[in-house]
């Protein structure tokens, strides 16, 4: 039998909310027939808990709520009832920082297996899901390499969709496990960078800042604070299309994400990325992001 390693020992014994119920994480389940195991046809939002609050709320639930209507989900919960059930959760685990929910909506239990969703005739599934979670990523910098595999494009799937089919940024990832880095970048369908199979990118040449356009990447929460922070701080910054070559020659790079937060690059596919250290503009975005979340937020009603 494998011997089971968490991440944090302190996820053992924690309550996870399934529609409401709270169970015990060895007793949590969601049918086979539920559209997530039958096709991925779901939508998420990862949150992270500060001091007592949680961060960026409404923005996740909105751009939840948003990739339910473009998915046709029916019946979808207001942003009260998750609210409710959010709070709920944080309260039975007695987690107020240092933690992170992975919030999930289903189109729910099918009759019977297939894609149809006229066969989803139970209801919405909402999962909330929260742990025990430091950033994911060490604070002094990752390594990452370039994917083979591809960024979906709008004319496949749109990146707008916080969706839980991730099959190809999965197949990104062991492409990055294989080679012993932490993530992989991934290119669009016209070889231009995109994100990596987990985070937004930004790249720091000469003083400015550049990010890929969200086109094939998720325009991220964190990356949208990341673009009005520079802004505040008099740092230029600009979308654009980003080649692999630009890539390479970058002064600084880091990612970003709720999960992860802000992440210094050092080197990509072996090129050592400026000095191969977190760059002073790179410090400056995390010093600030860091100030931003411990003091903002909705706070957990207790």
């Amino acid at each position: 039998m494998n011997r089971i390693s968490l991440p944090d020992p302190r996820n053992e014994n924690i309550l996870i909310n399934i529609n409401g119920e709270l169970l015990p994480r060895e007793e949590a389940r969601i049918s086979v027939f539920d559209s997530a195991v039958q096709g991925g046809d779901a939508v998420w939002e990862g949150i992270r808990i500060y001091n007592g609050k949680v961060f960026m709320l409404e923005e996740h639930l909105q751009r939840m709520i948003d990739s339910a209507r473009a998915m046709a989900f029916k019946d979808i919960p207001s942003k009260d009832h998750l609210r409710k059930e959010i709070f709920k959760t944080l309260n039975a685990n007695g987690m107020y920082d240092e933690s992170h929910i992975r919030l999930t909506l289903t189109r729910g239990k099918k009759v019977t297996s297939g894609m149809s969703p006229e066969f989803n005739q139970y209801g919405l599934t909402l999962i909330v899901l929260a742990e025990w979670k430091k950033p994911v990523y060490a604070a002094e910098g990752i390594q990452l390499i370039t994917s083979s595999i591809r960024r979906n494009p709008p004319q496949c799937i749109d990146s707008k969709i916080h969706h839980n089919n991730l099959i190809n940024n999965i197949l990104a990832k062991i492409e990055a496990n294989l080679a012993g880095v932490e993530d992989a970048v991934m290119l669009d369908v016209d070889g231009f960078v995109s994100e990596t199979n987990a985070t937004n990118i930004f790249f720091v040449k000469a003083g400015s800042i550049k990010t890929p356009f969200a086109d094939s990447c998720l325009p991220g929460i964190t990356r949208a604070n990341v673009i009005a922070l520079a802004c505040n701080h008099d740092i230029p910054i600009a979308e654009k299309r980003i080649s692999i070559s630009e890539m390479y020659s970058a002064d600084e790079a880091f990612v970003t994400g709720s999960m992860g937060e802000i992440t210094p690059v050092l080197a990509i596919d072996g090129r050592k990325i400026g000095s191969e250290k977190p760059g002073d503009i790179t410090l400056r975005i995390m010093n600030s992001y860091r100030d931003l979340a411990s003091e903002n937020g909705v706070t957990i009603p207790r």
